[in-house]
C-alpha cells in the first residue's frame, strides 16, 4: 500500500511503536493520521507533530473502539489503514488472576477482533483496506516469565492470519508486526533479561521496517530477522525447541545448566 492520501488510524498512538509509526507514516503524505490512546495528552502531542487528530480511546472497551471508527469515518473519511497497535504486558504464570487474564485479553486480543468486526465489512464493501496488528515475537515463539503475554500474542497472530486467509482474496490486506525487544515504555513492565537476547531496537527502526513491509504488503513483519530462524527451528524440531527454552528458563532462574 502506498500511504499517500490515505486515512490512517493508530491505536496506542501516544508513545512507543504507535508514536513512531505516526511520525514515519506522516512523511509519506497521508490524507490524515489519527492517534488514539487512553493517554490523550500524549496522543495530542504526537498528533500535533504529524498534523493529525487525537482521540481518547480505551481499546479494552468495545464502545470506545466503535466510537473511534465511526467518528473517523464520519468526520474525516473511510479508514484505509487501521493499525491495531495498543497492547500491554505483565509477568505471571499459572497464578495469574482471572482479572489480569481478562484485562490483557481484552486489550491484546479482543481489541483486534472488535476493530475488525466493524471495519472488515466496510473495507470489503468499498473494495479493500488494510489492517496492521501489532503482536510480538512472543506470539510466534514464547515469552518466558509471562503466560498472559505469550498466550494473548499468539492469539493476536492467529487472528491476523485468519483474517488474511479468509478475506485476502476479497481485497483485505493484513500484516502482523512481531518484534522482539523494543526500547519503549512497555519494556519497563517486564524483566529485560527475557527480551534483550538479540538487542533492543528503537521504535523508529521498527517503524521503518513496518513501512517497508506495508509498501510490499507482506503479512509477517519481523524487525528482528533472527526470529525467522527461531521460527524455522521451532517448526523443524519442537522437542528440541522446548528443551532449549527450558534451559534458558533455568539459566534465568540462576540454575547451572
Amino acid at each position: 500500500m502506498d500511504l499517500k492520501n490515505k486515512v490512517i488510524v493508530i491505536t496506542g498512538g501516544a508513545s512507543g511503536i504507535g508514536a513512531a509509526l505516526a511520525r514515519r507514516f506522516a512523511a509519506e503524505q497521508p490524507k490524515h493520521i489519527v492517534c488514539a490512546d487512553r493517554d490523550i495528552a500524549g496522543a495530542q502531542s504526537v498528533a500535533a507533530e504529524v498534523g493529525g487528530t487525537a482521540v481518547e480511546t480505551d481499546v479494552a472497551k468495545e464502545a470506545d473502539i466503535a466510537a473511534l471508527i465511526d467518528g473517523v469515518e464520519a468526520d474525516i473519511g473511510p479508514i484505509d489503514l487501521f493499525v491495531s497497535n495498543a497492547g500491554i504486558i505483565m509477568d505471571g504464570g499459572v497464578g495469574t488472576s482471572d482479572e489480569d487474564w481478562q484485562r490483557i485479553w481484552d486489550i491484546n486480543v479482543q481489541a483486534h477482533i472488535r476493530a475488525a468486526r466493524l471495519l472488515v465489512p466496510r473495507m470489503l464493501a468499498r473494495g479493500g483496506g488494510y489492517i496492521l496488528s501489532t503482536a510480538s515475537a512472543a506470539g510466534l515463539l514464547a515469552q518466558i516469565g509471562s503466560a498472559p503475554y505469550s498466550v494473548t500474542k499468539h492469539a493476536a497472530v492467529s487472528f491476523a492470519e485468519w483474517l488474511a486467509i479468509t478475506h485476502g482474496r476479497e481485497g483485505l490486506k493484513v500484516s502482523v508486526l512481531c518484534p522482539q525487544g523494543v526500547d519503549t515504555p512497555l519494556i519497563a513492565d517486564l524483566d529485560t533479561s527475557t527480551v534483550d537476547k538479540d538487542g533492543l531496537l528503537s521504535a523508529e527502526a521498527v517503524a521503518e521496517t513496518t513501512l517497508e513491509a506495508i509498501s510490499e504488503e507482506r503479512f509477517l513483519i519481523l524487525p528482528h530477522p533472527e526470529v525467522a530462524d527461531y521460527l524455522r527451528q521451532k517448526g523443524a524440531d519442537p522437542e528440541r525447541w522446548i528443551g532449549g527454552m527450558q534451559r534458558w528458563q533455568a539459566r534465568l532462574n540462576g540454575e547451572d545448566v
